[in-house]
C-alpha cells in the first residue's frame, strides 16, 4: 500500500520540469560566462552530445535491471566491444596485412569457435566418458588453434607496425558499424548469458565483471585487431570536418550572418550534426523500448522480475527471458560504444575505467529512475553534465571554503585533494536520492 501511495503521489508534471531544468542547465552553459558556466556554445554541445550517449548506454542498463533484475557490473566491456566495430568496418584494409595472415587468422578463429561446438555437442550426446571426450576435444582444439593464430598475429602486427601493425577495416559507411557494434555486444552477452543466467544472481555479476575486464584486456594486448596501446586514430566520421566547413565561402558567409567566426561555428555546426544522429538513436531506442515495455512481454519481463518463482509457476521460461533482456541491453550498450567511438574518432583500450563506464552509468540509472526509460535518459545527461562540471566547481568551492584558512598542511591538502570532488559528489548526490527518493527523479509507474 506504501508503495501505491508513493506512485500515486508522484506528479505528472515532475519529468517535464525536470527536463526543462536540464535544458535550462545547458543554455546556462552555453550562454552565460562566469565562474560557473563557460559561456561557450561548443562546450554546452560537447557536453549533451556526451550525455546523449551515456543515456542510450544507461537504456540498455535499465532495460537489464528495470525490466529483469539483472545486475551488469561489466557495462565497461560491452562498451568496449562496441567500440571496435568502427575500427573494423568503417577504416580501410590496411596493405599487406590480409596477405601476411589474414586468411589464417580466419581459419584459427573457426577452429576456435568449431572446437567449442563439437565439446558442446559431445557433452550432449555422449552419456559415457563424456569428460575425457570434451577434455581431449579442447585440448587437440587447443593446440590446433594456437598453432594456426601465433603465427598470422605475428605476421599482421609486424607488417608497418610503426604506422599500422593491424588488419584494418572494411572501409564501410561508419554508421553500419553502430549496428555491428551492437552485434558484437549482443553475441558477447550470449555466451556470457548462457553460462551464468541459469545460476544464482550473484553468478552473472561475477561474470560480466569477468567478461568485462578480459575485453578490455584483450583490447589492449592483441596489436593485431586494434593496435593495443598504441591507439587507432582518424576514424571515419559522419559528419563534415570543420576545416571543410571553415573553407566554404557558403559557410563563413552564413556564420557571418549570425554573429559567430567561421573556426567556432565550423565546431558548433558538427557538435549539431552528432546530437542530430545521436538523438534520432535514442528516441527510436526509447521509442521500441517503450512499446515493448507496455506489450504482453514487458508485463512478463516485469512479473518475472518481481517473483521468479511465481512467473515459473505459470509456466513462463525465466532463463530463457532473462537471456532475451540481457542480450537485447547489451545490444543497446554496443551501440552506444561504437557511437562514443565515433565522436572521439579515437580507438584507445587505456582509456575505458570501469568507474566511469560501470559505476558512472549505474548512478546514472538508479539517479534518473529504474524501470523508467524516460528516468533512464534524464539521469544520464544529468549525471553527465554533472560530472563534468564538478571537475571546474569542485576546485572553486574548495577554494573558497578554504580561503579563510591560514597557509598549512590541512589547507594544502584540501586544495591538493580537490581534483577528487566529482567523486564525493557522485556519491553525495547517489547518497541524497537514494534517502530522499529511492526510487529516482523519475520513478517508475
Amino acid at each position: 500500500m506504501s508503495s501505491n501511495r508513493q506512485a500515486a503521489a508522484v506528479s505528472p508534471w515532475r519529468a517535464p520540469i525536470l527536463f526543462a531544468i536540464l535544458a535550462l542547465l545547458f543554455v546556462m552553459e552555453g550562454t552565460m560566462r562566469n565562474a560557473m558556466f563557460s559561456g561557450s556554445w561548443n562546450t554546452a554541445l560537447g557536453i549533451l552530445n556526451m550525455g546523449l550517449i551515456s543515456a542510450i548506454t544507461a537504456m540498455g542498463v535499465n532495460m537489464q535491471w528495470g525490466y529483469a533484475g539483472l545486475f551488469n557490473v561489466g557495462v565497461v566491456g560491452f562498451l568496449a566491444l562496441g567500440g571496435l566495430a568502427p575500427v573494423l568496418i568503417a577504416l580501410p584494409p590496411v596493405e599487406g596485412a590480409w596477405s601476411a595472415g589474414g586468411s589464417r587468422l580466419l581459419i584459427a578463429l573457426a577452429v576456435g569457435l568449431g572446437t567449442l561446438a563439437l565439446a558442446a555437442q559431445a557433452w550432449k550426446r555422449l552419456s559415457s566418458g563424456r569428460g575425457l571426450a570434451v577434455t581431449a576435444i579442447l585440448l587437440a582444439g587447443f593446440v590446433l588453434y594456437r598453432w594456426l593464430f601465433d603465427p598470422a598475429a605475428t605476421a599482421i602486427e609486424a607488417n608497418n607496425p610503426a604506422r599500422y601493425g593491424n588488419l584494418g577495416g572494411l572501409g564501410l559507411p561508419v554508421l553500419l558499424s553502430w549496428a555491428v557494434g551492437g552485434l558484437f555486444a549482443a553475441a558477447a552477452a550470449w555466451a556470457v548469458g548462457k553460462v551464468a543466467l541459469g545460476l544464482r544472481s550473484d553468478y552473472l555479476a561475477i561474470a560480466t565483471l569477468g567478461i568485462g575486464e578480459i575485453i578490455v584486456a584483450m583490447l589492449r594486448n592483441e596489436d593485431w585487431l586494434a593496435r593495443g596501446v598504441k591507439n587507432v586514430s582518424s576514424i571515419p566520421r559522419p559528419v563534415p570536418y570543420e576545416i571543410d566547413l571553415q573553407q566554404n565561402p557558403d559557410f563563413v558567409d552564413f556564420a557571418g550572418r549570425w554573429g559567430f567566426a567561421a573556426a567556432e561555428a565550423s565546431g558548433i555546426w558538427v557538435k549539431l550534426c552528432y546530437m542530430s544522429l545521436f538523438l534520432v538513436v535514442l528516441l527510436l531506442v526509447i521509442l521500441l523500448a517503450e512499446l515493448a515495455l507496455k506489450s504482453p512481454w514487458g508485463r512478463m519481463m516485469r512479473a518475472i522480475r518481481d517473483n521468479e518463482t511465481a512467473a515459473e509457476a505459470m509456466g513462463k521460461d525465466v532463463t530463457a527471458r532473462h537471456l532475451q533482456i540481457f542480450v537485447i541491453g547489451s545490444a543497446v550498450i554496443g551501440i552506444a560504444g561504437a557511437m562514443m567511438i565515433t565522436l572521439d574518432g579515437l580507438m584507445a583500450p587505456t582509456g575505458y575505467n570501469p568507474l566511469r563506464y560501470t559505476f558512472l552509468i549505474w548512478v546514472m540509472v538508479i539517479v534518473g529512475g529504474s524501470g523508467n526509460n524516460w528516468g533512464a535518459a534524464l539521469g544520464a545527461v544529468l549525471i553527465w553534465f554533472l560530472w563534468i562540471k564538478a571537475e571546474v566547481w569542485g576546485p572553486a568551492l574548495i577554494g573558497a571554503l578554504t580561503a579563510p584558512l591560514p597557509d598549512g598542511a590541512l589547507k594544502a591538502h584540501l586544495l591538493d585533494s580537490a581534483a577528487h570532488m566529482r567523486f564525493i559528489a557522485m556519491g553525495l548526490l547517489l547518497l541524497l536520492v537514494l534517502r530522499f527518493a529511492p526510487r529516482g527523479l523519475v520513478p517508475e509507474k
